[in-house]
């Protein structure tokens, strides 16, 4: 590694074939293709220390969400056209002890001071496991006051910049698209009215909604299908959004949004449950407890339907990586569609129908990207530039990795079959 042509080189050196856009630092130094459309601009030492001292996609996020590494050539709501050039590239370790002391003679010592993440990182799981001794276990991974911690950091953002970012119809799931050239909303509409037609969902029924967010299914199902619909999510912002709605919608008798832990309804015997990107955030190892309660809730014959971000493939760690855990899921966790029908059928459930429908949430992020670049002004008043910068980080990785298939999306439709018989028709009726 040379460092005698300043800190842009040296960057550049970290990335294998070298960097795929500019890069300018502080100190007038350049590196990459100068014709390139997009750019990235280090602007100060604390830019620096972020990536020397956290190297690979945690250093260049901190950079870049506290504005010491300046994107230029696509707006910061919506990155994607520039950040898709990074993917699988910024997966780079420590310098060697040799490049190591080069650096610091060339760059300083006070480079490899870490500085203060910026705000909107959460905890990493190194300090969640010392709270987790001092507290005596009550904050151990996936304990319901942790998750209700890692709950709140992601969902309570602002009701007011979920409005901006996701649309009218405040969801926050992957949308399914009847065909590809319909809006966010009428593939968000079309989403709920498939879900309700696979568990197919009848006036008079009893309906669980576990993960709630604003009460989007709930209202649906309850408006559209004459069920009375109960939800639950662990974000007060959220139900106290979802309770205004379902009043707005005159549907008070027939739909309830409850501040809760799905872990704590003691209802039974519902006809069908719903569960629309609540998988994630429970953990691989609670699958087994987690079917264990739907199957537990549904009376005989009852629909599940399971929608969740999954991997494609179900070896290796569940963990999204450092990025994700720290700034947007804590705790995440996924693995591949495969685990959640071995867990579900442990559970006592019978699989009837399995689907994938990736490249649908490729499509959604797209859509809130747009919207959180077309409202970017206020979605910064509404919260502040760290925090915009990481929502456009976020959903324009997340596309990128949809579009290639690293990660997926799946709906796995199970019912509580009880001495052979499951209600279920002879073929599909959705």
């Amino acid at each position: 590694m040379s460092t005698t042509r300043g800190i842009a080189p040296t960057i550049e050196s970290f990335f294998p074939g070298g960097l795929p856009l500019w890069f300018k630092a502080y100190d007038g130094s350049q590196a990459g293709p100068p014709d390139s459309e997009f750019g990235l601009e280090l602007v100060n030492e604390r830019g620096l220390a972020y990536i020397l001292t956290a190297p690979g996609d945690l250093g260049l996020a901190r950079a870049y969400v506290a504005g010491d590494l300046v994107l230029h050539g696509c707006h910061p709501g919506d990155p994607y056209p520039a950040f898709s050039l990074l993917k699988d590239m910024t997966d780079f370790g420590l310098p060697k002890p040799g490049d190591l002391l080069a650096l610091v003679r060339t760059l300083g010592l006070g480079n490899l001071v870490p500085p203060a993440p910026p705000p909107q990182e959460h905890l990493p799981a190194w300090r969640h496991r010392l709270e987790g001794l001092r507290a005596l276990g009550r904050w151990g991974r996936h304990s319901q006051e942790r998750d209700a911690d890692a709950i709140h950091h992601h969902y309570d953002v602002s009701n007011t910049f979920y409005e901006y970012v996701l649309g009218p119809s405040m969801t926050y799931t992957c949308a399914v698209y009847p065909t590809a050239d319909a809006t966010l909303e009428e593939a968000q509409e079309h989403k709920y009215d498939l879900i309700c037609r696979k568990l197919d969902l009848r006036p008079g029924q009893r309906l669980l909604d576990l993960g709630c967010g604003w009460g989007g299914m709930v209202r649906h199902a309850a408006r559209h299908y004459g069920v009375k619909a109960l939800g639950v999510t662990l974000s007060r912002e959220q139900a106290n959004w979802a309770a205004h709605a379902i009043k707005k919608e005159g549907l008070d008798d027939v739909a309830e949004v409850r501040f809760s832990d799905y872990r704590d309804v003691p209802e039974t015997d519902f006809d069908a449950v719903s569960s629309i990107g609540l998988t994630e955030h429970i953990g691989v190892a609670n699958y087994p407890s987690y079917f264990g309660f739907i199957e537990g809730r549904l009376k005989p014959q009852g629909r599940l339907l399971n929608h969740c971000i999954t991997r494609h493939y179900s070896g290796g760690k569940p963990t999204a990586g450092a990025f994700i855990d720290r700034y947007v899921f804590p705790d995440g966790e996924l693995t591949g569609s495969g685990t959640i029908v071995r867990a579900a059928e442990n559970a006592g459930l019978e699989v009837q129908h399995h689907e994938n429908i990736r490249v649908h949430y490729a499509k959604t992020l797209a859509g809130w990207s747009a919207n959180l670049a077309a409202n970017w002004d206020a979605c910064v008043a509404e919260t502040d530039e760290g925090t915009a910068r990481v929502w456009g980080l976020y959903m324009a990785g997340s596309r990128i990795a949809f579009e290639r298939n690293e990660i997926q999306l799946h709906h796995v439709l199970a019912t509580k079959t009880v001495d052979g018989a499951s209600g279920y028709p002879l073929r599909h009726q959705f």
